[in-house]
């Protein structure tokens, strides 16, 4: 019996797309990363679909996900993003975007390095990507490393990243593979993960 992708992502291209070619790759660049971290605190009270139909929108408009340019985003220039409709226009969102930028570039300082900055997100999973190992059942919201992340998180000045929102984040970014082990994804990632190296500080 062939392989089929995970039942989620089959109902859109889109969907199908970021599945076959992002979810779940374990992530070795901190732009990616915090890209991923802008995107998800877009997602709160949206499918994933309605942000990633906007991601290149989001990227325009937001500093390509730059965030040291995102951290000065002024109050007027938030003003002027809630006029446009490339992206979702929601004032707390995008405030917490631009604190987020700023908190990010705080860790990176208090951490030092790029390397050591993946190596803190990861920790959160025990320092390397880890197998959900799930065969089948819905997705998780949330798991006691996304609670441990979003406390820590929230602790530094982070915004918009409860505890289901960093899962999402955990799962897009690789730090778990959540395909199911029925997904030929699954396997890919897994390999990925083999071959994948901790960051060096």
């Amino acid at each position: 019996m062939p392989l089929s992708r995970c039942p989620w992502a089959e109902s859109l291209p889109l969907l199908r797309a970021f599945h076959d070619h992002e979810w779940g790759d374990p992530v070795s660049d901190p732009a990616i990363l915090f890209e991923y971290l802008v995107l998800h605190s877009f997602q709160i009270g949206f499918d994933f679909p309605v942000v990633l139909s906007r991601r290149e929108g989001f990227r325009e408009l937001l500093a390509g996900f730059d965030p040291a340019r995102l951290a000065r985003f002024t109050d007027g220039e938030v003003d002027e993003l809630l006029q446009n409709p490339r992206i979702i226009r929601n004032r707390r969102k995008l405030q917490a975007t631009v604190r987020n930028a700023q908190a990010w570039l705080r860790l990176r300082r208090e951490l030092g390095t790029d390397a050591a900055l993946l190596a803190f997100f990861y920790a959160f999973v025990g320092g390397y990507p880890q197998d959900a190992a799930r065969a089948a059942g819905p997705l998780p919201l949330r798991t006691p490393a996304s609670e441990a992340m979003s406390k820590d998180l929230k602790r530094r000045g982070f915004a918009m990243l409860g505890p289901a929102t960093c899962y999402s984040l955990m799962q897009t970014a690789g730090l778990v593979n959540d395909h199911l082990r029925t997904c030929p994804r699954h396997a890919e990632c897994q390999q990925l993960a083999a071959q994948w190296q901790p960051p060096t500080q």
